[in-house]
C-alpha cells in the first residue's frame, strides 16, 4: 500500500475505534503511477431506506485537505461518544451518518486540488454553468491549466464514486443532507448551497430559508455566512448541481435533498502569518497546530445541529404549501434581491 499517506492511516486507525459498530467498504480503487488507492465510506446508524441521511464529504480537492482532517477528527469524537453515549446511540437508531473523508485520494497524497489526471473534480460534471466563462469556472483547453474539467463523454472514477454513494445513500432518504467540506476561498467561514452553475433558485430554496432561520435562532453567533453559491462565483460541473438535477427529476417534491457547502475561510489563517502564502498548504490548511486545533473543534456544534435537524424536519422539510410560499418569498428577497 503507499507509504506516508498520513490521512489515509488515520481514517484506516478510526475504523478500528468503530469496530463493528460501523459498516464500512471500499467503493471504488483509483489507480496512479502503478500504486492503487482506495476511496472508503463509512457508515453509522440505520441502514432502512427510509430514514434520515447526513453525509460529509472531504478531499474533493487534493489540496485542500483540512476537510479530510476535520472529517476524520469528528469520527474520532463520534466513535467516543459511542463509548457511553446512550442519547448519541439512539439517535442513530433512527437515523444514518454517512462519511467519504477521502473522495481524491490521489489529490490527497499528492497535495494536488486536482486528481492523478489533472481534472478538477468539482468541475467534472456534465452541468454547463450560464455566463460562466472566466477560467476559474472550468475549462477543457489543457490538463496543464487549473480548473480543468476532463473529458466530457464520461466522469472521472472520483466523481463517479460520490454520485454512487450519494444516489445510494440519500437518495432513498425521506429527508437528507450532504456537507461537502472545503477551503481556500475568503476570510470568513461559508456555508455555500445550489446552485452554482445558474443564478436561478434551487427547488428547495424554502428549505435553505427555513434551516437557515433555525440555525440563526438556537445559535445567534454563530460564524457562517449562508448562501447561494453563485453569489460568489458561477462554475461549470458542479458535482452537487448534478446531483440536485438528478434527485429532483426522478422525486420532484416529494422528498427533500440538500447539498450543503462548507467553505471554511482559510485567508484568514493568512493574517497573522502571510509567509504561509509562499508554502504549498498555507492558503488552504492551517499550518500552525493551534491552528489546526481550533478549526477541527469550530465545526462541530454544526455538525450535530444539521443531524438534530434531520431527526426533526418539521417546520423546515415538512412545509406546508402556506409556510412554503413565505420561505420562499424571504429567501427570494434575501439572496436574490427580489
Amino acid at each position: 500500500m503507499n507509504n506516508n499517506f498520513k490521512e489515509l492511516e488515520q481514517f484506516e486507525a478510526v475504523m478500528e475505534l468503530f469496530g463493528n459498530r460501523a459498516q464500512t467498504h471500499i467503493i471504488d480503487h483509483v489507480h496512479h503511477k502503478g500504486c492503487s488507492f482506495p476511496i472508503h465510506c463509512l457508515t453509522l446508524g440505520s441502514q432502512a431506506p427510509d430514514v434520515p441521511v447526513l453525509a460529509f464529504i472531504g478531499g474533493v480537492h487534493g489540496l485542500e485537505k483540512i476537510g479530510s482532517e476535520v472529517i476524520l477528527s469528528y469520527l474520532q469524537t463520534l466513535a467516543h461518544l459511542l463509548d457511553w453515549d446512550e442519547e448519541l446511540a439512539a439517535r442513530l437508531e433512527k437515523s444514518r451518518l454517512v462519511f467519504v473523508p477521502i473522495i481524491n485520494p490521489v489529490g490527497v497524497y499528492l497535495g494536488t486540488r486536482s486528481n492523478g489526471n489533472g481534472v478538477d473534480l468539482m468541475r467534472n460534471s456534465p452541468v454547463e454553468g450560464e455566463g460562466a466563462t472566466k477560467l476559474y469556472s472550468g475549462q477543457r483547453i489543457s490538463q496543464h491549466l487549473p480548473w480543468y474539467r476532463g473529458n466530457h463523454s464520461e466522469m472521472e472514477k472520483e466523481s463517479q464514486a460520490l454520485c454512487s454513494v450519494i444516489e445510494t445513500q440519500l437518495f432513498p432518504a425521506p429527508v437528507s443532507i450532504a456537507l461537502d467540506l472545503h477551503s481556500g476561498f475568503g476570510i470568513r467561514d461559508r456555508l455555500w448551497f445550489p446552485y452554482a452553475s445558474r443564478k436561478t433558485p434551487c427547488p428547495y430554496i424554502a428549505e435553505a430559508m427555513a434551516l437557515k432561520q433555525r440555525f440563526d435562532r438556537c445559535y445567534r453567533y454563530h460564524v457562517y455566512r449562508i448562501e447561494p453559491m453563485c453569489q460568489e462565483y458561477v462554475i461549470n460541473g458542479d458535482l452537487w448541481d448534478h446531483l440536485l438535477d438528478n434527485f429532483t427529476e426522478q422525486f420532484g417534491n416529494e422528498k427533500v435533498f440538500l447539498p450543503l457547502t462548507l467553505e471554511m475561510g482559510s485567508w484568514l489563517w493568512l493574517r497573522k502569518n502571510p509567509t504561509h502564502l509562499f508554502s504549498r498548504y498555507g492558503l488552504f490548511h492551517p499550518l500552525l497546530p493551534h491552528r489546526q486545533q481550533r478549526v477541527f473543534r469550530r465545526h462541530f456544534m454544526l455538525f450535530d445541529f444539521l443531524h438534530r435537524s434531520l431527526l426533526y424536519p418539521k417546520d423546515w422539510a415538512n412545509l406546508d404549501s402556506q409556510q412554503k410560499a413565505a420561505h420562499h418569498q424571504q429567501a427570494m428577497g434575501l439572496w436574490y434581491g427580489q
